[in-house]
């Protein structure tokens, strides 16, 4: 960002062209422009991030030590954490122990909390437990941490994941932010996850991310669908009329980075692309990009017999569209399923 102001406020509610805040000791200079990409602050940032070690957390380290932030991984195994950011390629991260959160919170500028326990797998009474639990108590320890702490002191903005899942399923609706919840289990569960970070002191600027199926080359739904595709055996699941609202992973780090750096994000923010698609189409477009038949659907009996309830991840879906995102101007990069799949599988072959 190139632009400066000789004035010096808090977070306005509605950001001039020429904004900035003073964070402590930090300035952060805002511009109102939202690109996607391209707004990020002047004065670098030091980011606490939960959940760093995981498919969107890793890479989301990777844009912000790009952009020359600070990074404090909080984790529950310093050892795993080392394993992932190594000292020696790493030097801008610092690996936080729980028993370490609450300094390295104070130290930060902002919190983003990514935690939480895979929901693709089979869910048995103790794994659905585990589910809820994993991202309802971290969130719940990282609120009670912020809000412990002086004003001039604490974050100035908690980005706290939740998930489409929130809205329940649906063949023939379609869901923005403003969206009544569903009544199943991962209703309950965003419901719950979302009511802890809503706790937060009012002081701190919250972004609820209700992130979609989220596409990328090294993790999430595609690691599990590609190979399927290779051995010529990919196709629908279940009957394909099930909508799958997805984003590219990049969309995704760049949506987060912007609701960091960006006042004017608040509030519920679906992160999802643009254009959902029946699975049909992606299981079709997916096939075309690898150049594999994708005809032969997964019949439901199968894909329960693997993933018991958790099934119902795939087997049903929604239609939720990113009206927030798209009013605050966020370019998506992919704003297409083909197009993210294309860069997705090109890069994969590339490597």
């Amino acid at each position: 960002m190139d632009l400066f102001s000789s004035t010096i406020a808090p977070f306005p509610s509605s950001p001039h062209p020429h904004s900035t805040c003073l964070k402590g000791r930090r300035l952060v200079v805002y511009s109102s422009r939202s690109s996607g990409s391209t707004n990020s602050p002047k004065e670098k940032m030091i980011i606490s991030i939960t959940g760093a070690t995981g498919f969107i957390g890793r890479r989301l380290v990777q844009k912000l030590l790009s952009d020359k932030h600070k990074i404090h991984v909080l984790t529950r195994s310093r050892r795993n954490a080392q394993l992932i950011f190594p000292v020696e390629s790493f030097s801008e991260v610092t690996i936080a122990e729980e028993q370490e959160w609450g300094e390295s919170i104070q130290a930060s500028d902002a919190v983003v909390n990514l935690a939480g326990m895979p929901i693709s797998t089979r869910w048995s009474p103790e794994i659905k437990k585990e589910i809820k639990q994993s991202r309802v108590n971290v969130t719940r320890k990282v609120v009670h941490l912020i809000n412990r702490m002086n004003a001039d002191v604490r974050p100035s903005v908690l980005v706290s994941a939740t998930a489409v899942g929130y809205y329940g399923t649906s063949e023939n609706k379609v869901f923005d932010e403003k969206s009544p919840s569903g009544n199943d289990y991962l209703s309950e569960v965003c419901r719950e996850w979302e009511a802890r970070a809503s706790e937060v002191d009012k002081d701190v600027r919250l972004v609820l991310l209700r992130i979609g199926v989220v596409l990328g080359k090294d993790g999430g739904a595609l690691a599990k669908m590609i190979p399927l595709f290779k051995l010529f055996a990919g196709g629908p699941l279940g009957t394909g009329n099930q909508w799958f609202s997805w984003i590219h992973l990049d969309d995704l780090v760049n949506l987060i980075c912007e609701a960091l750096t960006n006042p004017s994000y608040k509030g519920i923010i679906n992160g999802t692309a643009p254009n959902p698609v029946r699975l049909s189409e992606m299981c079709e477009q997916l096939g075309n990009v690898m150049g594999r038949p994708s005809w032969l659907p997964v019949p439901d009996f199968a894909l329960k017999a693997v993933l018991g309830e958790g099934a119902t991840i795939v087997l049903e879906g929604q239609k939720v569209i990113p009206a927030k995102a798209k009013e605050l101007g966020f370019s998506f990069k992919y704003p297409f399923v083909r197009d993210a799949l294309k860069a997705i599988i090109s890069l994969s072959n590339s490597n």
